[in-house]
């Protein structure tokens, strides 16, 4: 079974390694069968989350889509000072925002896996509140298999030591598995307390 499977890179760093990431990783998937592609938010130019003008936006229309109506979506982006990058949050609270004209965050019970690129391994738990945020918000489920890739873990520009290459393609491979056997869930979640 194929499925839609997008990487959304949350870099705005033109040289990021995270971005290098999010490539591999949609080699992975589409190498597996399913409909994957990179989503950069550094071309993709959508406004910080202002609860107002945002949603005016052409590019909002565009992500709010492209999560809805995916089987599962892989964050791909950097640490920065122990957390991940304000790109993430304005995404996350832009297409996740419910309310006038009929919005409906798109984030309910969605699949999600974290590829992260850092420059030192400390800070390896920096998604747990971005984590617990999905999981309590949107009903995420969040993959425990995520990649964590430090500045140390490359042999060259877009080359990962094996132990990490082999990280990377266990996570999409679990990505994907967890994506096909979410499909066929029976319940829809929405906002509650």
């Amino acid at each position: 079974m194929s499925l839609r499977l997008p990487v959304i890179s949350c870099s705005l760093d033109p040289t990021s390694r995270s971005r290098t990431l999010a490539r591999m990783s949609v080699d992975l998937l589409c190498g597996g069968g399913h409909d994957a592609v990179v989503v950069d938010l550094a071309t993709s130019r959508l406004p910080a989350f202002d609860n107002d003008r945002v949603f005016e936006h052409p590019v909002f229309a565009e992500l709010h889509e492209l999560i809805a109506s995916a089987d599962g979506v892989v964050l791909a982006m950097p640490i920065y000072n122990w957390s991940p990058p304000a790109t993430v949050k304005s995404l996350v609270e832009a297409t996740g925002a419910t309310g006038q004209q009929g919005r409906e965050a798109a984030w309910f019970d969605k699949l999600v896996t974290f590829v992260c690129s850092a420059g030192l391994p400390h800070s390896a738990m920096a998604t747990g509140s971005l984590a617990q945020s999905l999981m309590l918000d949107f009903k995420c489920v969040i993959n425990p298999h995520s990649a964590y890739v430090t500045e140390r873990d490359w042999t060259s520009p877009g080359e990962l030591v094996p132990d990490r290459a082999e990280r990377l393609a266990r996570s999409m491979s679990v990505h994907a598995e967890l994506a096909g056997l979410l499909a066929g869930r029976t319940y829809r979640s929405g906002w509650e307390v």
